[in-house]
């Protein structure tokens, strides 16, 4: 039987406390972290792969279904305003269509062939990686994806809840991370989605600083796109140049990132 589909270890649940049952998913929820911790090295090869291919001019490309599906959108959305990088570079694919994205699709993740069809929507890179985000690991939509993806020559890997799914023996770097099962019985968005919100941002984040999109510990490309992230900015300046504030925000506004605007003021110093 499939980790992700095992009973509860909880039951009668509609009589516990609210207290008592926001306890018990917390104290689930600790599962994850440890989880993960368990496959950093799966995740480190992984990521180790996708940086040369991304330089390279390869992007990074995440299929999936559900929950799956939106995670992956969720992460690949937060790239460019936090790293400036092209949108095109992080891609995240859902079954069914941006329309998925709010309302589930029926049937939309049952087609094997989809997958390719849609990563193909965005053009052909042979330094591509895709990475199929399944739960369960059984999804056909996702499974069909990396296949093609994998015979095509690209990159991929996988984040999965089960052990030896039939998605992880479809990819080269599979990552399997097993929380348990559910509070609630089959419920994947819990902790199975937060194991793989955690995956993701481990790669994502990793990747961009790889590339060069952090210097120190700050995103000095991030996108300029409310007075909270121009101010933002304008300290990190001051931090790295000890101008004041009123000079740091018209270096930023006028060069358009932290990093431009540190370097032009140490060349004309």
């Amino acid at each position: 039987m499939k980790v992700t589909e095992s009973s509860s270890h909880y039951d009668n649940l509609e009589k516990m406390t609210v207290l008592e049952l926001l306890q018990n998913i917390n104290k689930e929820d600790h599962v994850v972290p440890q989880a993960v911790k368990k496959v950093l090295p799966e995740i480190s090869r992984l990521v180790e792969m996708i940086v040369p291919r991304m330089e390279a001019g390869g992007r990074l490309i995440y299929i999936g279904a559900g929950t799956s599906g939106r995670l992956g959108i969720l992460d690949a959305s937060e790239c460019p305003p936090t790293y400036g990088v092209p949108h095109e570079w992080v891609i995240g694919i859902i079954a069914g269509g941006d329309s998925a994205i709010r309302k589930s699709v029926e049937n939309a993740e049952d087609d094997v062939d989809q997958a390719w069809e849609d990563i193909l929507e965005y053009g052909f890179n042979k330094d591509d990686t895709v990475i199929g985000i399944a739960a369960s690991g059984t999804t056909p939509y996702v499974i069909g994806g990396v296949k093609i993806a994998r015979g095509k020559g690209l990159l991929t890997g996988c984040i999965t809840c089960n052990r030896d799914s039939p998605l992880s023996k479809e990819v080269e770097y599979p990552i399997e991370v097993i929380v348990g099962p559910e509070f609630v019985t089959g419920s994947t968005r819990m902790k199975s989605g937060t194991a793989q919100k955690l995956v993701l941002n481990m790669i994502s984040t990793t990747v961009m600083i790889k590339l060069g999109k952090v210097k120190g510990n700050k995103m000095v490309d991030m996108q300029l796109s409310n007075a909270k992230l121009v101010q933002r900015g304008t300290n990190m300046i001051m931090e790295a140049t000890g101008t004041d504030e009123e000079t740091a925000k018209e270096l930023l506004l006028s060069h358009g990132s932290v990093r431009l605007a540190t370097e032009y003021f140490y060349k004309n110093k």
